[in-house]
């Protein structure tokens, strides 16, 4: 994507990238020194991010886990500082090790400096998958 594209250009393909399952070219669009921040994350799981390659390790095995279909409701609001959005999607699936329904939504606050994503801050329901085990990929030891 150009350096000047727009954060909800750049959004907007992101999604499109992860419905391709293309982890690697999702975590192109990440700044060397981004955040991904998680902060209604359950005990054990990450809360923070530092750094496109602990991002790409959290994400690198996120389509063996959660097979995406759709984000059915997208809806990109501008906020008053140019290089941040704020997104309220819903994304459904399926978790691929139970084979059960995935459906969540989320609230995220994005920044995007140069064409690439520099902060990201991921509000999203942990309790979705917490109630299936199946669903830890972030290697820890809960």
């Amino acid at each position: 994507m150009p350096m000047n594209t727009a954060p909800a250009d750049l959004y907007r393909h992101g999604l499109a990238l992860l419905l391709k399952k293309d982890i690697p070219a999702w975590i192109d669009l990440w700044d060397d020194n981004g955040v991904f921040e998680f902060p209604f994350a359950p005990d054990g799981w990450p809360q923070r991010l530092e750094g496109k390659a602990a991002i790409a390790d959290y994400m690198r095995d996120y389509p063996d886990h959660i097979d995406l279909h759709d984000f059915p409701h997208v809806h990109i609001y501008q906020t008053t500082a140019e290089q941040t959005i704020v997104v309220d999607m819903r994304a459904v699936g399926r978790l691929v090790t139970s084979d059960s329904a995935y459906d969540m939504t989320y609230i995220a606050v994005v920044t995007v400096e140069n064409g690439r994503i520099t902060h990201y801050r991921d509000y999203w329901n942990p309790l979705v998958l917490v109630q299936d085990p199946t669903t830890d990929f972030t290697g820890s030891n809960r």
